[in-house]
């Protein structure tokens, strides 16, 4: 009787397991099946999918920014901005001041770095928490560019620029695909090589990993660099894709790109952020703001929504990671 019930034991704990590292992918077929069954015409349609993975390209690179930081145990809230400084300069340096959009894209590139690296000096040499530092220097970043840009959108852009992310494949926005190349490279770094574990163990036991000889303060700055060069990244795309762009343009993707982060750490890897997690999460939230939207109800819903994820996202994924910790020191 006890051998019986120790062989079920382990097949339960293996399908619980298989639940928890696919209940996204569940979550997001559930979802497009609701919605398909509620708007058929409208919802339910290859360019309504298409529509939304070029749309989404922009706030899926953002999310990798923010999962890169979260990973080593930071924040970087100033990402969006850095996105919309990145957006607005280039919009502006190429149409009113006549530089060469790859000379103005290396600028903005530049500048990101440097933002990057200001967010280092604080957080890591004069020890302020990085929720306030890349608050306080993401509130600074945007007057810059409206300092710079000015409050209103600049448009007119050259064609041969935004062709490049315009173009489409399969009836797919190239945006999507160039998000897909960086998010494999980002995979392979951070969850095949040494570095990515490394960063794990620098956001999960920085003291640890400092005293077992990992260079602690290094990954994080590299995080904070690596997280404000994806959002100029980010930022040259978004002007590319619209042909336009403002210093707030970015500023709506902050909240779904972390409740996307957090959302994929219950993913995959189950209480670790990882990029594929991430990806999928975003997608989720565009299916279900997609759908709210197709419903025809109002944009607090939309907003309830992507509340509520990162809410949920953030206490499930405290939950797997308390659930990791246990099955280890059990070990």
């Amino acid at each position: 009787m006890e051998r019986s019930s120790g062989a079920q034991q382990p097949a339960g704990i293996a399908v619980t397991a298989v639940l928890q590292r696919y209940a996204l992918l569940i979550a997001l077929t559930a979802l497009v099946v609701i919605f398909s069954a509620l708007r058929p015409e409208t919802f339910f349609n290859v360019n309504n999918f298409t529509t939304m993975l070029g749309v989404q390209a922009a706030a899926a690179l953002m999310a990798i920014g923010v999962t890169v930081v979260l990973l080593a145990g930071e924040f970087d809230l100033s990402v969006a901005s850095t996105m919309g400084l990145s957006a607005s300069v280039v919009a502006y340096l190429t149409t009113q001041r006549g530089m060469s959009v790859i000379l103005a894209c290396l600028l903005v590139l530049v500048i990101a770095v440097v933002i990057g690296l200001i967010n280092a000096l604080f957080v890591v040499k004069v020890g302020i928490h990085s929720f306030i530092v890349t608050l306080g220097v993401g509130t600074l970043v945007q007057g810059v560019a409206i300092g710079i840009a000015g409050s209103t959108t600049i448009g007119g852009l050259p064609d041969s620029f935004t062709r490049v992310f315009q173009t489409q494949t399969m009836g797919i926005q190239l945006s999507f695909f160039y998000v897909l190349v960086i998010a494999a490279l980002f995979y392979v770094v951070l969850s095949l090589m040494p570095l990515g574990r490394s960063l794990f163990f620098t956001g999960n036991a920085r003291s640890a990993a400092t005293l077992a000889g990992v260079r602690t303060n290094r990954l994080v700055t590299g995080s904070l660099v690596t997280s404000s060069l994806v959002g100029g990244l980010g930022g040259i795309m978004i002007v590319g894709q619209t042909g336009a762009a403002s210093p707030t343009i970015a500023t709506p993707y902050l909240l779904p790109a972390y409740a996307a982060a957090f959302l994929g750490a219950t993913a995959f890897t189950p209480g670790r952020f990882n990029v594929w997690g991430s990806m999928w999460a975003v997608f989720l939230l565009a299916v279900g703001t997609t759908g709210f939207q197709l419903l025809g109800l109002d944009n607090w819903v939309i907003d309830f929504f992507n509340g509520s994820v990162l809410v949920l996202a953030v206490a499930f994924a405290r939950i797997f990671d308390g659930r990791r910790r246990g099955r280890a020191g059990a070990t």
